[in-house]
């Protein structure tokens, strides 16, 4: 339209053959060819052939070319942005120079490559990333399709170019060399000097260089330094480069350079933010008495990989668990760190033992205080496993779905409320049964919401994905956990989903009653030898007459310190599952702390005994005092 001939991409299509990367020196005396033969006729030049002599097809050159190469230029820069990694770039490096520009590349990148303002280790290694040249076939062929003056006959492009029949794979620079020197000078340069000769020498290791001005050496230098080097060849028998050739060398070796700066860059960041993601949520889920316990989270996409869903499950005194699932809005690094506050701040309240109203109560004054704008949605919810009861609180979370072992599912019904991070929310609590062998789901709105679907319609989905997984187990069995949270993510179809998904599945088990006991006792001395007769008779009928003594005489250190301060009723309870658990509770909120009694002293060696009989034991503070525990192995395991 502007009076010049359209000129399209010289990389889309490629008519050419090209080579792999270069695994070793060794196994490169003869580059593979990856495409079959084209027809010359499909790979125009890119300037209108002035009648020069020898031009080989495809080369930028010639005084009339000036706005040749600088279409060139610009669609080969194009080519080479659309890599989003370091080796799509090197890749679109050498599909858009070879053979419009050059009949061959090598590409050396430092390996390691620095990653912003990193130093580069000593010494500096280079390594061939990359090589392109043309096919054997083309290489004897002249621009209307002919043979070469040499009849074709010739042993290959090994041959005509001699340099990648022995480049080396891994360069160590010297800090003093001719390679030194060129890389310092920043500007591509001709091999047609004696300093230039011997850099190229010592870059390739090659011993046959190419004569006048066949080869070009371009450093690539990124924002802050030379992150390697690349060398454009042509052959014997065409063109050689002119003086003009080194600004188009200049361009696409700083625009190459550029992009694996960013890349790499990009990559770090990726990394951080995985990072960041993996250590905002649990590693591992608890294995809490009486629940089972399966998670799953995926990120809004490649490009936003973290965001500010969270899980978490959180053992409680009494054998009771916290169940928890939350989102921040946002799918950035900053919804990240505010979720990790979050969480941070509701593991804090979860182990004062408060109720799931005070929990978010406290949590929503967390938000306001990390600003105006850091509003997040959150369900708590608190497992008992001996009373076979939930206890739950909802701040503007989707509701969670519970899949009774029948295959029936309901929405629990909980109180919407507003946000975490609204301010002055009164929030309610909800008390409902969890029968033993029903699953719990809590997930975030991106697994039941999204562009083309509202959140009633995808809790539907959700509830009909339940029902048929249900289906597929025996009646009077439910469903494999880790199998069914695979099944719920199968209702996000591959194109709807845009938000963050966090999913928690609790399977309630819970404590029979017969394998609980429990006594209230007065602060009085007296009251140690009923919770000595508690635990004869418990222990007797649980046939676990071998623990008696140890238990026995454990209850009874950890009984006399209680109501020796206490001024309410302390509690006694005897749990059997996988393990003996003892609780003694009192109103005295400070925790007892483990000492080394000396000889002279009269106390003090209560804690010292729990320690070296029980399996593991701790004290945990609560709204209401503290509870102290500890936990036997049973008779035959480990």
């Amino acid at each position: 339209m502007d009076g010049h001939p359209l000129v399209t991409d010289p990389t889309s299509p490629q008519p050419v053959a090209r080579t792999a990367d270069v695994p070793s020196h060794a196994g490169s005396a003869a580059l593979p060819h990856a495409r079959s033969e084209p027809d010359p006729a499909e790979h125009p030049p890119v300037r209108p052939d002035a009648g020069g002599g020898g031009g080989g097809a495809g080369t930028v050159g010639g005084g009339s070319g000036s706005i040749d190469r600088l279409r060139f230029v610009g669609v080969a820069t194009r080519r080479i942005a659309r890599g989003s990694d370091a080796d799509e770039i090197i890749l679109g490096l050498c599909r858009a120079t070879v053979p419009t520009f050059a009949d061959a590349i090598l590409v050396y990148l430092l390996n390691p490559l620095p990653v912003g303002d990193e130093q580069p280790q000593n010494p500096w290694v280079f390594v061939l990333r990359r090589t392109d040249r043309i096919p054997d076939e083309l290489a004897f062929r002249d621009v209307s399709g002919g043979l070469a003056a040499d009849g074709g006959g010739g042993t290959g492009s090994a041959a005509v170019l001699p340099l990648l029949s022995g480049a080396l794979a891994r360069v160590e620079l010297r800090g003093n060399g001719p390679l030194a020197e060129v890389l310092r000078g920043v500007r591509p340069v001709f091999t047609d000097t004696q300093v230039s000769q011997q850099a190229l020498a010592e870059l390739t290791g090659a011993e046959t260089l190419p004569e006048e001005r066949h080869a070009i050496l371009a450093p690539l230098r990124g924002q802050r330094r030379v992150i390697g080097a690349a060398v454009f060849l042509r052959r014997p028998d065409n063109d050689a480069f002119e003086k003009d050739d080194l600004q188009v060398a200049q361009q696409l070796s700083t625009h190459s350079a550029l992009g694996v700066d960013k890349a790499i860059l990009h990559g770090r960041e990726a990394s951080i933010a995985d990072e960041l993601q993996r250590t905002m949520l649990p590693d591992d889920l608890p294995q809490p008495t009486g629940v089972r316990l399966a998670s799953r989270y995926l990120p809004a996409g490649k490009t936003a990989r973290v965001g500010g869903d969270w899980y978490d499950a959180i053992p409680l005194p009494g054998s009771r668990v916290a169940l928890v699932v939350g989102d921040v809005m946002g799918h950035s690094t900053t919804s990240a760190a505010i979720m990790g506050q979050l969480r941070t701040t509701v593991q804090t309240l979860a182990g004062l033992d408060l109720p799931p109203q005070e929990v978010l109560h406290h949590l929503d004054e967390q938000a306001q205080r990390l600003g105006d704008d850091r509003m997040a949605t959150c369900l708590y919810a608190v497992y008992d496993p001996v009373a076979h009861r939930i206890t739950a609180a909802n701040a503007g979370h989707p509701p969670p779905v519970l899949l009774h072992r029948d295959g029936t599912t309901e929405v629990v019904n909980l109180e919407p409320n507003a946000p975490i991070g609204v301010g002055g929310v009164d929030f309610q609590t909800v008390e409902l049964p969890a029968p033993p062998g029903s699953t719990l789901v809590l997930y975030t709105d991106g697994l039941v919401e999204s562009r083309t679907r509202d959140v009633w319609t995808g809790v539907e989905d959700l509830r009909e994905k339940l029902t048929e997984t249900s289906s597929l187990t025996r009646p009077d069995h439910a469903a494999p956990l880790e199998p069914l949270c695979d099944a719920i993510l199968d209702i996000v179809g591959p194109g709807d989903r845009d938000d963050d998904i966090a999913l928690l599945a609790a399977r309630f088990e819970g404590i029979a009653p017969g394998n609980e006991a429990s006594l209230e006792l007065e602060p009085r001395p007296e009251s140690v030898r009923h919770a000595r007769r508690l635990v004869r008779e418990s222990l007797a009928g649980w046939d676990l007459t071998e623990l008696e003594d140890a238990v026995e005489l454990l209850v009874s250190e950890v009984v006399t310190n209680a109501v020796r301060y206490a001024e309410r009723p302390v509690s006694v309870r005897l749990l059997r599952t996988d393990v003996l658990r003892c609780e003694v509770g009192d109103d005295v909120p400070q925790l007892p702390r483990l000492r080394q009694a000396g000889p002279a002293d009269e106390g003090g060696r209560g804690l010292y005994l729990v320690q070296r009989l029980a399996r593991k034991w701790g004290a945990t503070r609560l709204s209401t005092g503290k509870l102290v525990w500890f936990e036997m192995t049973l008779p035959g395991r480990s």
